[in-house]
């Protein structure tokens, strides 16, 4: 029985911070976020050699940011990427309370590609994606600034990061809207980008009730945190990588070649395979004397 045995030795190893920090149970339950990440950043990647070529963008747009979700969740399981802050109402839960930036570069960067993916399907522009990714980045880079303060202050920085949020979920509504609809692809990318604005709305509530108001302990914090981040990225990877077996790719202008995203002609690909190889340099023949 003692070799099918398993302890999670992570909290002993790498000992917590703060009066109020993350538990063994809770450290449990990000090792299973982890492997769920994990799993899905394997599959992702297996898949990618069965895509077609030039249809591999959302395989390696999601690669990125399960990959990078994995990498996250196993710091944070490990009980590392965590800094102590003091708590700013003394009065009803003194002391200081262990915060984990690592969660933080998890949504800055693994957010980034899910975005970029919303936008590549909806048909907006570069530079609406752009903008999209920079709200996204202001969003998350103000909640981190909000999670180390130790004042009411952080409460300013809630409110900005905030804003930022809805700023993007209005955009990716309403632009998306317009162009997904020109496109013959509203149905799909409405499913998409309401569940991932939905899911982003709870967001808010999780961050004043754990990092922000420091109303539920660390551990209930990542129960709430993992249950988002497993229903947003993997549940969207997935999604898109399925609904987008029946995409016509030339048609949505994302079919990549190495002229880069282009409005696809039909037969812009055996143009391409057809093109000439370049003329070798004519070489003067030598003078004799």
């Amino acid at each position: 029985m003692s070799i099918l045995a398993r302890s999670n030795d992570a909290l002993n190893v790498n000992p917590p911070v703060g009066n109020r920090h993350l538990s063994v149970g809770g450290s449990d339950w990000l090792w299973a976020v982890c492997a769920i990440y994990t799993f899905s950043f394997l599959i992702v990647v297996g898949l990618t050699f069965f895509a077609k070529q030039g249809e591999r963008i959302f395989h390696y747009l999601f690669t990125i940011s399960l990959f990078t979700g994995a990498i996250a969740y196993f710091a944070i399981a490990s009980d590392l990427g965590s800094t102590a802050i003091k708590i700013s109402d003394t009065l009803s839960s003194p002391g200081t309370r262990e915060i984990f930036y690592a969660k933080y570069i998890n949504w800055f960067v693994g957010w980034t590609p899910l975005i970029i993916a919303l936008g590549l399907i909806s048909g907006v522009s570069w530079a609406t994606i752009a903008y999209h990714v920079a709200l996204a980045w202001t969003w998350v880079a103000s909640w981190l600034s909000g999670a180390v303060t130790g004042t009411n202050y952080k409460w300013g920085f809630f409110a900005y990061g905030t804003v930022a949020y809805f700023l993007l979920a209005v955009s990716l509504l309403n632009d998306g809207f317009v162009t997904a609809k020109r496109l013959g692809i509203l149905r799909h990318y409405l499913i998409l980008s309401g569940w991932a604005v939905f899911l982003w709305l709870l967001y808010p509530i999780a961050y004043g009730l754990d990092d922000g108001g420091n109303k539920i302990d660390v551990t209930d914090g990542f129960v709430f945190f993992g249950i988002l981040d497993v229903l947003l990225v993997p549940v969207i990877a997935f999604g898109i990588l399925v609904l987008s077996r029946g995409w016509d790719y030339r048609n949505l202008n994302l079919y990549f070649t190495q002229y880069g995203r282009v409005a696809q002609g039909a037969d812009l690909v055996e143009r391409e395979k057809a093109a000439p190889a370049p003329a070798a340099p004519v070489v003067a023949p030598e003078e004799t004397v």
